[in-house]
């Protein structure tokens, strides 16, 4: 995330925009502003901004830190536990092109203040929400999916235009690598508050804090313009026309016709489409792992008789952090050992890349099926597999990204990206944490109700994770027969 899960889906997000950025300088001249700015304020300005990555993140992935105190203080079915997280990822999806759109056009330094200061604000308040309004609960995570999607579409672009190609992916790597440790951090704060202040509340209001404190660096530290690409050269760069200024009044008109004739071209792209929908499998286990892994470890251990039936205010939160500590080690050597494998095998086979990807998936869907296998009997081995399925799906991340650069055109980039990232959502991580809920409770509804059943409600729904795993490998796998051919074709 996964996500991202859906925990890691966001790097492709970012490349909305600075993926167009990157396009342009190819074909219209612009000036990068670290060639007029001293080095060290725009490593500061990188600084403040990975700072806010890391908030962002952790305000994600606060609510699966302590879900079960959360689903026991509202009362809630396993399926109204799930829409939580579904509702914050559906706002986030649609409210990510919004803020794209507006950062093209507007102070962006403005609009990630303001984003930064709405999605604080709006966890600060849910933290006052009483049992009796779990609607307006869910209306709070909906709302700070808005405004992390204001940060997570706008912050690139400023790094983008920092650094001239070379180092801004050295520059950008670090800036993704603070999404797997949000993540994994924000499992791990949200336990720890919960465990040290025997409330769960307090676990949303130290992001809060945090948020305050980056708000005020962002004012200090990053200026108040920084110099830029046209959002009509982005568009136009989409197009692969640079027209004169006389000729503007027919950019739109442009624009459009050849965004449709794209988006036909790239439905024929076999690889492209394969891979889309390999992705797409990868947002569903990870969107899916990230929200209920925790809750279903602890059921899973109380069926062992490890700890008892939670009565208390505050639940045992060990689970979360461990879970926090296994998705921050995962996801930074997952990350890396995939860059390094695809480096090596490219060099002795062209088709390396959606094979490594394939090979991934089919083993981590092995391993996250062997985890809910022995889950009653082992909590320790099913720990172990978790942990193995999350690196192996954390390898893919990076290598499908750069399957999608070198089978699309570079004037067709930025649309592939785009389709990509609504497909991956809306079929992955936005819907998977609420079907696994729905199904739990439709196998507990079908049975006497008892621990027993609680547990095995939802190890029978998450095996669903599974065989959407081994279809991603499948897909992958597909992407290997046309990658070849792809890639020479959009060479040509």
């Amino acid at each position: 995330e996964h996500e991202d899960t859906g925990l890691l889906l966001q790097p492709l997000l970012e490349g909305q925009n600075y993926g167009a950025a990157a396009a342009d300088g190819t074909q219209c001249s612009s000036v990068s502003v670290s060639r007029n700015s001293p080095a060290k304020r725009d490593c500061l300005v990188v600084a403040v901004l990975c700072f806010g990555n890391l908030i962002n993140f952790m305000d994600w992935f606060i609510v699966p830190g302590i879900l079960l105190d959360i689903q026991k203080y509202f009362g809630l079915s396993d399926g109204k536990t799930g829409l939580l997280q579904t509702v914050f990822t559906l706002c986030y999806m649609l409210a990510a092109p919004i803020f794209g759109y507006l950062g093209d056009r507007y102070n962006r330094k403005i609009i990630l203040g303001a984003g930064i200061f709405f999605w604080s604000g709006v966890t600060l308040g849910s933290s006052f929400i009483t049992e009796l309004h779990y609607r307006i609960f869910v209306l709070s995570r909906g709302l700070v999916g808005i405004g992390s999607a204001s940060y997570s579409t706008i912050a690139p672009t400023i790094i983008a235009d920092l650094f001239e190609e070379g180092k801004r992916t050295t520059v950008l790597s670090i800036f993704y690598i603070f999404i797997p440790v949000g993540s994994g951090c924000g499992y791990m704060l949200a336990a720890g508050m919960a465990k040290s202040t025997g409330d769960w509340h307090w676990a949303f209001r130290v992001t809060p804090c945090m948020g305050g404190l980056a708000l005020l660096l962002l004012i200090l530290l990053v200026p108040h313009r920084i110099q830029r690409k046209t959002a009509a050269h982005r568009a136009l760069s989409i197009s692969g026309t640079i027209q004169s200024a006389h000729e503007k009044p027919d950019v739109h008109r442009t624009v459009k016709t050849t965004w449709c004739q794209d988006v036909g071209s790239l439905s024929k792209n076999c690889s492209f489409v394969c891979s889309s929908l390999g992705l797409t499998a990868m947002a569903f286990v990870t969107g899916a792992l990230g929200m209920w892994v925790p809750l279903f470890l602890y059921r899973a251990q109380v069926v062992q008789g490890i700890v008892p039936p939670c009565h208390q205010e505050s639940c045992n939160s060990s689970n979360s952090l461990i879970f926090g500590g296994i998705t921050i080690g995962t996801g930074i050597l997952g990350v890396i050992a995939g860059a390094e494998a695809a480096r090596r095998l490219r060099k002795i086979n062209n088709k390396a890349d959606p094979l490594i990807c394939a090979t991934s998936m089919f083993i981590s869907a092995l391993c996250l099926y062997i985890a809910l296998m022995v889950a009653q009997t082992n909590i320790l081995s099913t720990f172990i597999f978790i942990a193995f399925g999350e690196l192996f799906l954390s390898v893919n991340w990076a290598v499908v990204t750069d399957i999608l650069l070198y089978v699309v055109t570079p004037r067709r980039q930025s649309t592939a990206i785009a389709l990509q990232i609504l497909v991956s959502h809306l079929l992955g991580d936005a819907g998977s944490p609420y079907l696994i809920g729905v199904i739990s409770n439709a196998i507990q509804a079908k049975n006497t109700p008892s621990l027993q059943w609680s547990f095995w409600s939802m190890q029978y729904s998450f095996v669903i994770c599974a065989f959407v795993g081994v279809f991603g490998g499948g897909f992958f796998l597909l992407t290997s027969f046309y990658v070849e051919e792809d890639r020479k074709e959009a060479q040509r």
